[in-house]
């Protein structure tokens, strides 16, 4: 190849370089111009109605499918690491199909949640739904039941057949006793789901009027709402104590 050719090429391959160097610059500094994440807190709801707004909204996201995912990377990560200021409280059932952090489109360090099966109560869990409100100020308690629940179901068939549930399932039962006695006063065509929704208002007045709770309830500091979850829709409808 003569001297020339070899100095045009040489050209060539450095006009090319150059180009490319320059489009990869211009696509870093667009990158960094769209993809600027704030490292500022996000506003955490101070009051019961925000508090059950925040919930809300987060749940219509979930039933259209217009999720925001919130409060789920590293820089959250590292913002709740050395403390944690939940604006809510949820007491649900343990079944698979209702996560409240995944229904109420939430991430980390929003929600205290406890799961029951049936949203049975007892010493230890009340102490746990007490927790948040009573050490952190977290102004929203959620008892959130659910369509077709299975440990209601197990628990209505054992008081109707007689016959009580295996090992510590039985503990289950007769913490929803009050709830299916009830629900047999009330009748209906369906009493699982009346038992279900009876479950879950129960549990909702026995935190909003315990000694520990109603002084915060009381003073407009604390609002315990009783909820109940579609399976079939992926809708929270609130059944009682709905923070104005």
């Amino acid at each position: 190849m003569d001297t020339a050719g070899r100095h045009r090429r040489r050209t060539l391959l450095a006009g090319t370089l150059a180009a490319a160097a320059a489009g990869l610059a211009g696509c870093a500094s667009t990158g960094a111009a769209t993809t600027v994440i704030s490292t500022s807190p996000p506003t955490r709801p101070g009051t019961p109605a925000e508090a059950f707004a925040r919930l809300m909204e987060g749940n219509a996201r979930w039933v259209t499918g217009h999720l925001e995912h919130p409060d789920r990377d590293p820089t959250r990560r590292e913002y709740v690491a050395q403390q944690q200021e939940p604006f809510g409280a949820v007491l649900s059932c343990i079944d698979s199909r209702v996560p409240p952090e995944l229904i109420f489109d939430t991430g980390l360090g929003d929600l205290y949640v406890m799961r029951t099966g049936g949203e049975a109560t007892g010493p230890v869990v009340t102490g746990s739904v007490e927790y948040g409100p009573m050490t952190g100020g977290t102004p929203l308690i959620m008892v959130l039941g659910h369509q077709r629940c299975g440990a209601v179901q197990s628990a209505y068939r054992s008081f109707q057949d007689d016959k009580p549930l295996r090992g510590n399932l039985e503990a289950i039962a007769e913490a929803l006793r009050p709830a299916y006695e009830q629900a047999v006063r009330e009748g209906g065509d369906d009493p699982v789901e009346t038992m279900s929704r009876a479950q879950v208002t129960l549990t909702a007045t026995q935190l909003r009027s315990n000694q520990d709770l109603a002084p915060l309830v009381r003073k407009g500091g604390l609002a315990v709402v009783g909820a109940y979850y579609s399976l079939d829709t992926g809708k929270v409808e609130v059944l009682s104590g709905a923070p104005a």
